[in-house]
């Protein structure tokens, strides 16, 4: 059996879409089982509707809906949770997935012997360029302070074995950031190139400062460089200002100029003010993390499912 994760958000448009096509596919794919496990992630539009009416005609089609939005992560675990298949694959319901590639995937996997099928975009063709930017100075930032390996351009679009998927069901963390995860766990996996998809309906729910916020977690989740980074910038400043006490004194002894540069003073003193502020900004972030995991809320919460 294949299990097909769609995680959605407001997709009402795309569903029947995303539906058509993911059926063409498994048709081909006629000695598989499959099941469509649709996550609606708290939507306000009528995709629950959609799922419900899609799984009175076809026993094929699962769905869960969530109390409210609990975000993308959260819908990528509860599918991977309630999944039943000896082969998993996570594909967004915008078709910017393409379910054309599946056979290819599921050969790969039982042909060569990989644990998982990945893709990335080669280009990112349809996306504002100060956006394309950004990911890419993302990934770059993130592959060096990180030992885990995250591909630029890749999708949470990918194929995984019973196993892998049980390794990252595992991984029980409320701050989760899927893309680090799969690379954090290992398994062989074959990258699978393809050219960007524009979306088949509706409009996409990555605002530029919710796609920050998301970067922020990823580096949070994997590194602890900003960590290390605050404690060098402690450790230079104390050096300075030790420096500078010493150069103070001796220019006092000497010249019997102790009040002199007062407009330096304080910009040196504003630095300083900055920089510690933005340290104890990335120790609360570390912080509030801990604290968040620490209250062993739910991932999510069902509100409800046909499963």
């Amino acid at each position: 059996m294949i299990s097909v994760i769609i995680p959605c958000f407001n997709e009402q448009e795309s569903i029947p879409y995303f539906y058509d096509e993911i059926t063409k596919v498994s048709n081909q794919m006629n000695e598989y089982d499959f099941e469509y496990i649709f996550i609606d992630d708290g939507s306000k539009d009528k995709t629950i509707d959609k799922l419900i009416e899609l799984s009175q005609k076809d026993t094929r089609v699962k769905y869960i809906s969530f109390s409210r939005n609990f975000g993308k992560e959260s819908a990528i675990f509860a599918g991977l949770e309630n999944s039943k298949g000896d082969y998993v694959v996570i594909m967004d319901a915008d078709l910017q997935d393409p379910p054309a590639l599946l056979p290819e995937m599921m050969n790969l996997i039982k042909n060569e012997e990989y644990d998982s099928v990945a893709t990335r975009r080669v280009s990112r063709k349809g996306e504002p360029l100060i956006r394309s930017f950004f990911a890419r100075m993302f990934y770059k930032i993130i592959n060096r302070i990180s030992d885990t390996d995250i591909v630029d351009g890749a999708r949470d679009f990918r194929l995984m074995t019973r196993q892998m998927v049980d390794a990252i069901l595992d991984m029980k963390e409320y701050n989760r950031f899927s893309k680090g995860i799969f690379g954090w766990v290992g398994f062989n996996t074959k990258w699978l190139e393809y050219e960007n998809v524009e979306r088949v309906a509706g409009e996409t729910k990555w605002s530029f400062w919710k796609l920050f916020k998301y970067s922020l977690e990823a580096i949070t989740a994997f590194s602890i460089l900003p960590l290390q980074i605050a404690s060098v910038l402690g450790v230079l400043l104390s050096i300075i200002a030790f420096i500078m006490v010493v150069f103070i004194v001796i220019r006092a002894l000497i010249f019997g100029d102790p009040v002199s540069g007062w407009p330096s003073l304080m910009s040196v003193i504003v630095m300083i003010g900055g920089i510690q502020l933005l340290t104890i900004g990335i120790l609360g972030n570390y912080l509030a993390k801990t604290y968040l995991e620490t209250k062993k809320r739910p991932i999510y919460i069902v509100k409800n499912k046909n499963i």
